[in-house]
């Protein structure tokens, strides 16, 4: 696959998936000694000076806990925003129902000692990762070189209030490795974890319907406004795209420039865009193999032996146990063709050993990826993190109600013809979609938000060449009505380039150095990876 880039003018748009654990932690860290620096005519440093506007009121204070450590918020300036969890439209902008919600915010320093005026507000993945979490890799991308990076946690995220993970749903989600994926018994075990879940929410008093990107994009405004900046740069991993077009889209004043990363367009979102992505990002990885010739040799039509996989393993899978370092017990796993497709749509993370795993899957040895599905399935970052009500805020009330589940068939069908029928209503990531939003019950979001996001903000659209997540070709899609857009492909590279690829972090930082004018010369000298040869 060449790099390529594609300006785009109008005429007269959750984290990289983790294969192994890692230790989990607690971290909670007081108020920071080390200022930050003055911006947009505050009267201190971004985040030290209490202030209401409107019925928002951002409030400085300690920095949130952390599910792991996160040793550089001891020099962040943070605090909270508390908004109403209910904003009323239909008595007006400042009304509500009375019941108020708190998101963490945490203001990492610019690393230079003459920073830019305006900040970069990170968007968090998922739907329902916390952005505090999120540092660590903004951090080790540069983004703070020239700016400083603003992280809130979006309504119902980990170190929110109220916090609206539900672990049963991701405990139920590793138990699921040792059940026939496509299986109607599988569905309705499913479903009865999502109303555990919805019990869970509604103990706590959330008013289920607020969780979505109507809601958290005001509370987006509301921050930059009583942070008092004027003016500030929007960046999105993953679901973040999702919000950051929604909110660029309601909420366009203030907003200097916007990039988006591993695109999820509002507007197509759902199943049938997740067949696509899946189809893109296999090919973009078989092709590689193909192009190079040790892999080409020694694995010879590796797309075929993949889609014939899948259809033997639907019809009669391979069960198997592998042993998780972090589970006292062997853990089963059913590999059927619904987890082949999962695992690979993960696993185009680590590209490199895809072709020896799909190889030693043919010849009766699942082991590698077996043990690749349950690292992640039962991985300490798996459990507690994610906020599944904002997650089915966002599916049931922006998604299903748009796109049937005949829609999402039809997705299937056209991304993969090969594949049984049993598979095609399941797409990648998105299993028991309408039955799980049946059971969530909250009315449809106004059709409006799946309107396409038009804009003049400079916008710059990165996708993966090898992206099963969110398809690469949904960067030169929302590019087309950002006329003042560049989208861009970085090869080789999976979901969230900004996280794996040096060349994805430069472009980006030169992008909000010149919005209409990034660099993207190191494209050029990309290489494909070295792929694993078997003896």
């Amino acid at each position: 696959m060449s790099p390529g880039t594609t300006p785009s003018r109008r005429p007269a748009r959750r984290l990289p998936a983790t294969l192994a654990g890692a230790a989990a932690g607690a971290l909670v860290v007081g108020l920071a000694a080390m200022p930050a620096h003055a911006r947009s005519g505050t009267d201190g440093p971004i985040g030290t000076v209490a202030r209401t506007v409107g019925d928002a009121h951002f409030e400085p204070g300690p920095c949130p806990r952390t599910a792991d450590p996160i040793p550089d918020l001891a020099r962040a300036h943070c605090g909270t925003l508390t908004v109403p969890e209910k904003r009323s439209r239909a008595q007006g902008p400042r009304s509500h129902d009375g019941r108020r919600i708190t998101l963490a915010v945490a203001i990492m320093p610019a690393e230079s000692s003459r920073p830019a005026p305006d900040p970069i507000a990170w968007l968090a993945g998922g739907p329902g990762d916390d952005a505090v979490s999120e540092i660590p890799m903004a951090l080790a991308g540069n983004l703070n070189r020239d700016r400083d990076v603003i992280f809130m946690s979006q309504r119902g995220t980990y170190s929110a209030d109220p916090e609206l993970t539900c672990p049963n749903i991701d405990q139920f989600n590793a138990r699921a490795l040792g059940l026939v994926s496509n299986a109607p018994s599988t569905g309705r075990l499913h479903v009865e974890a999502t109303r555990a879940c919805r019990d869970r929410v509604d103990a706590q008093g959330a008013d289920r319907s607020t969780y979505n990107d109507i809601e958290s994009s005001a509370d987006y405004d509301a921050l930059r406004k009583t942070l008092s900046v004027k003016k500030w740069n929007v960046f999105g991993i993953s679901y973040g795209t999702h919000l950051a077009l929604n909110y660029m889209r309601l909420h366009p004043k203030g907003i200097r420039s916007v990039g988006i990363d591993g695109i999820l367009p509002p507007s197509i979102a759902g199943g049938a865009v997740t067949w696509k992505a899946a189809r893109e990002g296999f090919d973009g990885l078989f092709k590689a193999c193909e192009e190079q010739p040790a892999c080409n040799t020694r694995y010879p039509n590796l797309k075929a032996t993949f889609l014939r996989l899948v259809s033997e393993l639907e019809a009669d899978p391979i069960t198997t146990t592998v042993t998780v370092p972090v589970h006292p017990e062997p853990v089963k796993v059913v590999l059927d063709g619904g987890n082949l497709v999962t695992w690979l749509t993960s696993a185009t993370h680590v590209a490199a050993g895809v072709p020896r795993s799909i190889d030693e899957l043919a010849h009766g040895n699942p082991q590698r990826i077996a043990e690749q599905l349950a690292g992640g399935k039962y991985s300490p970052q798996a459990i507690g993190r994610v906020a599944h009500g904002l997650v089915y805020g966002v599916f049931c009330s922006q998604w299903t109600p748009y796109e049937s589940r005949a829609d999402i068939i039809r997705g299937g069908l056209r991304a993969f013809p090969s594949f049984p029928r049993s598979m095609l209503a399941n797409a990648p990531q998105l299993a028991w979609l309408h039955d799980d939003c049946r059971a969530w019950d909250v009315p449809p979001a106004p059709p409006s938000v799946r309107d396409v996001t038009r804009s003049d903000i400079p916008t710059l659209a990165l996708s993966g060449g090898f992206d099963a997540q969110t398809a690469p070709s949904n960067g030169a899609y929302v590019a087309r009505t950002l006329s003042r857009s560049t989208a861009v492909t970085v090869p080789y590279v999976a979901h969230v380039v900004f996280a794996d690829s040096r060349c994805a972090q430069t472009i980006t930082a030169s992008f909000f150095a010149r919005p209409t004018a990034p660099d993207t010369s190191c494209l050029a000298g990309l290489q494909p990876p070295q792929f694993e040869i078997a003896p």
